[in-house]
C-alpha cells in the first residue's frame, strides 16, 4: 500500500487519537477514556506497518510520538486503577459495611444466632445432630477432627506441596456459598435468609457435636483462624442479598427495577469485599489452620488476633477522609 493511501485511510483516526490524548493529558476523567486502550493498540499497529513498509521518517516519527504519549497515559490509567483498588480495600469497603449496618446486623443475627443456638442445643441434646446432618456426614466430620488422626480438617495424607490445591478448593467452595447466599436475595430476601439460617445451623450442629464427643480442641483450633474472615464474609454476603430483597419489597417512590438497580450497585461492591475476605480465609485455612505443629493455644491466640483485626478494620478503617489532591 502506498503511503498516501495509508495516510488517507487512517488520518482521521490519528487526529481523533491525538485529540483524545490532549484531553486526557488535561483531565484524567475526560470522556472517551474507556476506548483508549483499543485506540492505542491500533496506533501501535499502524506504527509497526509504517516501519515495515519503509514509509517516510516524518510519518514514522509522528506515529511514534503518539505511541509514546499513549504509553504514558496507559500507564497512568493502570496506576489509577491500582490506587482505586487500594482505596477500596483500605477505606471504601469498611465504610460501605458501616453504611449498610442495618442489613449487616440482621444478617449477622440470623447467621450467628442460628450457629450458636444450634451448637448449644446439640451440645445439650447430642442426638439432635442426626436430625440436622446425615449420619454419613457426621462420621466424616468425626474422622476429620479425630485428635488421634494426626491431621486437621481435610489435610489427611496431604503433602505440603499440595497446599495450593486445597487453597484453590477452599476458594471455590467458599465463593460458591457466598454467591449462593447473595444471589438468592433476589427472591425478596427469602433466599438469603434461608441460606444464612441453613449455613449457621449446619456449622453450629457440627461444632456442638464435635465439642460434645471431645473433639472440641482439634475443631476449634482449626476453625478459629480462618473463621474470622470466612464467617464474616458469609454474613456480609447475606447482608448484600437482603439489601437486594428489601429493594424489591420496599422500593419507596421508585419503580422496583430502579430501586433494585441502585441497591445492586452497593451490593456488588459489598460482594467484592466478601471475595477478598474469602481469598484471605482460603489462604489461612490452607497454609495455617491445617498445620499440626503449632499448639492449640498458639492457634487460639492467633485466631483471637485475627478476629480482633477484622473487627477493628470494619469498625474504624476509612473513617478519616483525606482531602482530594
Amino acid at each position: 500500500m502506498k503511503q498516501s493511501l495509508f495516510e488517507h485511510r487512517h488520518m482521521a483516526e490519528w487526529e481523533q487519537f491525538s485529540l483524545l490524548l490532549d484531553q486526557l493529558e488535561r483531565n484524567r476523567s475526560a470522556p472517551g477514556g474507556d476506548s483508549f486502550p483499543g485506540d492505542y493498540r491500533r496506533i501501535c499497529q499502524h506504527l509497526a506497518l509504517a516501519r515495515e513498509r519503509g514509509y517516510s521518517s516524518f510519518l514514522v516519527d509522528s506515529l511514534q510520538q503518539q505511541v509514546l504519549r499513549g504509553h504514558q497515559q496507559l500507564y497512568r490509567h493502570r496506576s489509577r486503577l491500582g490506587a482505586q483498588a487500594l482505596a477500596f480495600i483500605l477505606a471504601d469497603f469498611p465504610r460501605l459495611v458501616r453504611e449498610q449496618w442495618r442489613f449487616v446486623l440482621v444478617a449477622s443475627l440470623m447467621f450467628y444466632g442460628s450457629l450458636f443456638g444450634i451448637a448449644l442445643l446439640v451440645y445439650l441434646f447430642p442426638d439432635l445432630v442426626y436430625n440436622l446432618i446425615p449420619a454419613e456426614q457426621v462420621s466424616e466430620m468425626q474422622s476429620m477432627y479425630d485428635p488421634v488422626a494426626g491431621h486437621l480438617g481435610r489435610s489427611a495424607e496431604r503433602a505440603a506441596s499440595e497446599d495450593w490445591v486445597m487453597f484453590g478448593y477452599y476458594i471455590m467452595h467458599n465463593i460458591g456459598i457466598a454467591f449462593q447466599t447473595f444471589a438468592s436475595g433476589l427472591l425478596f430476601g427469602l433466599g438469603s435468609a434461608f441460606f444464612l439460617f441453613f449455613n449457621g445451623m449446619t456449622i453450629g450442629a457440627v461444632a456442638g457435636h464435635l465439642t460434645t464427643i471431645g473433639y472440641g480442641q482439634t475443631f476449634w483450633s482449626f476453625v478459629i483462624g480462618h473463621g474470622a474472615f470466612e464467617l464474616t464474609a458469609i454474613a456480609l454476603a447475606g447482608a448484600a442479598g437482603l439489601q437486594l430483597g428489601w429493594a424489591l419489597i420496599a422500593p419507596g417512590r421508585q419503580a422496583r427495577a430502579e430501586a433494585l438497580r441502585l441497591a445492586a450497585r452497593k451490593s456488588v461492591l459489598l460482594i467484592c469485599g466478601v471475595m477478598l475476605f474469602l481469598l484471605i480465609a482460603a489462604f489461612i485455612e490452607a497454609y495455617w489452620s491445617s498445620m499440626t505443629a503449632p499448639t492449640p493455644m498458639t492457634k487460639y491466640l492467633v485466631g483471637a488476633a485475627l478476629w480482633l483485626s477484622v473487627a477493628i478494620y470494619l469498625l474504624f478503617a476509612g473513617r478519616v477522609r483525606h482531602a482530594p489532591e
